[in-house]
């Protein structure tokens, strides 16, 4: 039998030892983790909503659609894919998945491949040239590397379910604008019906006036509550303007130019959105969700500021040709650290973390009651406001009869013009005020829409993708 040569021992050596490291290493692997279990924080919640009839729970979709204005629907889809708040919360989406991608780096070993020449000229001339692959890894026994990356990924969900949070914003936002736009362009025409009728009153008193029945007194009254409504058009129409643009920016859009085609507000239904049960909204909220989020990624830096006062092992293997010499290249160099005295710097890491950890779950079980009583001021502003809406509207009706039959006895010499005057100022503050109550219980409907989670979906939001965030 031959005997091996000296290269073909080496050669040996080199295949046996990175064979019985690497099974050392998946050992090492199966070490124990140093971050803390995980429990979500848990507040005590009512059984169901005060004041709230019990109903299904809330269904997620597109809830603006509850509203049955194709306007309102093609708007929020243009916002949703052309604002460029949104398109930015997007690529920070992507931002924080690739730093988890960069985080997550450490668990695996970094491979290299390099060569170097080498000429000297000493009593000589020589030449060397090699070729090698070189591969360097920290073996996680104590889950540091695997904690780092888990808190990178729970950071990655924080940050998506913050631009679902903003998409959710932007939704409510458009339609509150859209709203508003189309109850300043109802309350502009309104006045100027109430203009034009003050007007034509106007145009009676002066025609009594020259033949005597009246002093020139009510006329001057008259012309000025005449002016008084044409007065009132100009912030009207400020407003309008602000709205609109506000709009437009909302949209992704520029204002010059932008314009709407709606009618008003009577061809929009108030829809009752169910609110199902306060437990529910606790998956339903992604800014609940992304504050949970945060916290699970402090828990895992408790572990990595736990993980770093414990010894660590890295490996680094090297193996290559002598492309001269015809020689093998080798070496294998295992480096065990056991950290002794950093000056307070890890202890005062770990308390860092941990006490951030406390820092968090305060502030997500704030964010859980702020949901909550979001969810029930809402639920009192539409309850209230569908009995306010009946009431002005009778109050409309009311005032509509008033000043007819006031004209009417005007014209046949039964009643003063004060009272005219009066009855026709109490018509547009009537009228005016419906329009505004009208407004307000749409805005609150759309609120409690947001307040419930907007436009969640049923799923793991985890699992979009940046596209689907920004598309409906």
């Amino acid at each position: 039998m031959s005997v091996p040569t000296l290269a073909a021992r080496r050669w040996r050596r080199v295949r046996v030892f990175p064979f019985s490291l690497a099974v050392l290493g998946g050992l090492l692997l199966a070490g124990c983790s140093m971050v803390p279990a995980y429990h979500s924080p848990q507040l005590p919640l009512a059984p169901q909503w005060e004041g709230a009839t019990a109903g299904p729970a809330a269904r997620g979709g597109q809830w603006w659609s509850e509203f049955h204005s194709a306007e309102l629907d093609q708007l929020i889809a243009r916002g949703l894919a052309g604002n460029y708040t949104l398109k930015a919360a997007a690529s920070r989406i992507d931002e924080a998945r690739a730093s988890a991608q960069v985080a997550g780096a450490g668990q695996y070993p970094a491979l290299n491949l390099g060569g170097s020449f080498q000429r000297q000229n000493n009593y000589g001339t020589t030449a060397k040239r090699s070729v090698f692959a070189q591969a360097t890894y920290e073996i996680d026994f104590w889950g540091k590397q695997r904690a780092a990356a888990d808190s990178a990924d729970a950071l990655a969900s924080a940050t998506l379910f913050d631009a679902q949070t903003l998409r959710m914003s932007l939704g409510a936002s458009i339609a509150d604008s859209y709203f508003q736009v189309l109850s300043l362009e109802e309350r502009l025409r309104l006045a100027q019906a109430i203009a034009d009728d003050a007007r034509r009153v106007l145009a009676l008193v002066q025609v009594q006036a020259s033949q005597g029945a009246v002093s020139n007194l009510e006329v001057a009254q008259q012309r000025n509550a005449m002016q008084t409504f044409e007065a009132a058009m100009t912030p009207l129409r400020q407003q309008r303007d602000l709205a609109l643009y506000q709009l437009a920016v909302l949209v992704g859009e520029q204002p010059a130019g932008f314009h709407l085609q709606a009618g008003g507000l009577d061809n929009l239904q108030v829809p009752q959105p169910a609110a199902g049960l306060p437990i529910g909204l606790l998956r339903q909220r992604p800014d609940i969700q992304a504050a949970e989020a945060r916290l699970q990624s402090a828990n895992f830096d408790v572990g990595v500021a736990r993980a770093a006062f414990l010894p660590n092992l890295s490996l680094d293997l090297l193996g290559g040709l002598d492309t001269l010499g015809g020689g093998q290249i080798w070496s294998a160099i295992g480096t065990l650290g056991q950290p002794l005295f950093a000056g307070g710097q890890l202890k005062g890491q770990l308390h860092f973390d941990q006490a951030h950890v406390q820092e968090l779950t305060a502030s997500y079980r704030e964010s859980i009651i702020e949901a909550l009583q979001d969810v029930q001021t809402q639920l009192s502003a539409a309850r209230e406001l569908d009995k306010s809406y009946d009431l002005n509207r009778a109050a409309v009706d009311s005032a509509r009869e008033a000043a007819r039959l006031a004209q009417v006895r005007y014209r046949l010499g039964s009643t003063d013009f004060q009272t005219l005057l009066i009855v026709e100022r109490t018509q547009y503050q009537a009228e005016d005020t419906l329009l505004q109550v009208r407004l307000q219980h749409l805005q609150a409907a759309v609120g409690l829409f947001r307040a419930l989670g907007g436009d969640f979906a049923p799923q793991t939001l985890a699992s979009h993708s940046p596209a689907q965030v920004a598309q409906p």
